[in-house]
């Protein structure tokens, strides 16, 4: 960590629209080895690089998950996403996250369960959650590996990397598919647009492609009376909760206006 942050680097990350920019320089001094280091990080952050990638980490649900260049920055209305799937179940739990970027959903939700189990906050485990997850970016699995040491993380293209054995076994099945609009990626903001890869975001002409496959094969990896949960956009969850439906699951649509967050859940019957 460098001295705290003079107020020329607050103003250049202001003048580059960074709205918390006292917080952001606070944070980049934090991160920073020297003052070198420091301009060089500003410079990036000025440049449009998301804030997260440049310091290697970010906040999500109270955890500190690492994030590298290159990889998906988990948004804070995905705790909602992970509030759910704790609600869903209880220990011991299989837990699989889908599309899963840095992690940052499955060990949310692994962490929780394992509280709950625990009955402490103090990272005790017990084993009673077995958590799994895949992507099919390399640069995402390199990432989630670090974040879930003690998870099973594989490279591929959704259900095709998992091991046949955990058929049938998915208690909660997490997923944060890409469900922006092919037409409407020009639309997001530049630091998303430019510096997240695009499979994490396009997610083709309704922005429920992947939603369709995952759904497609999810009552096979789902245990009896298992449950997938996605986060998709708030006017595309009637037609998620149809997708969802369609494959035999008890579908229904959650929101919380606080996050400004959809979560469509489908459960597998007995």
């Amino acid at each position: 960590m460098v001295e705290p942050p003079g107020p020329e680097v607050v103003a250049a990350l202001r003048a580059a629209g960074c709205v918390f920019a006292e917080d952001e320089a606070r944070l980049l001094a934090e991160a920073a080895a020297g003052p070198a280091e420091l301009a060089g990080m500003v410079a990036r952050r000025v440049a449009g690089l998301p804030l997260e990638q440049i310091v290697g980490w970010a906040e999500f649900r109270g955890l500190r998950v690492a994030v590298e260049p290159g990889v998906f920055v988990p948004r804070r209305r995905s705790e909602f996403l992970v509030e759910r799937a704790v609600a869903a179940t209880r220990p011991p739990s299989v837990v699989l996250d889908l599309c899963c970027g840095s992690g940052a959903v499955g060990l949310a939700v692994a962490t929780e369960l394992e509280t709950l189990a625990t009955g402490t906050t103090t990272g005790t485990t017990t084993g009673s959650v077995e958590l799994h997850a895949a992507d099919v970016d390399p640069a995402a699995v390199r990432c989630a590996r670090r974040n879930l040491p003690g998870g099973h993380v594989y490279q591929g293209d959704l259900y095709r990397p998992l091991p046949a054995e955990l058929r049938g076994r998915v208690d909660v099945l997490v997923t944060v598919t890409p469900y922006v609009p092919t037409g409407e990626i020009r639309l997001m903001p530049p630091e998303a647009r430019l510096h997240e890869p695009r499979a994490a975001l396009d997610g083709g002409a309704d922005g429920l492609d992947v939603l369709r496959r995952v759904a497609e094969e999810a009552p096979a990896w789902l245990a009896p009376r298992g449950t997938l949960l996605t986060e998709t956009g708030d006017r595309q969850a009637p037609a998620a909760e149809r997708i969802l439906a369609a494959e035999g699951l008890t579908a229904r649509v959650e929101r919380s206006a606080d996050l400004g967050a959809t979560v469509v859940r489908g459960t597998l019957p007995r």
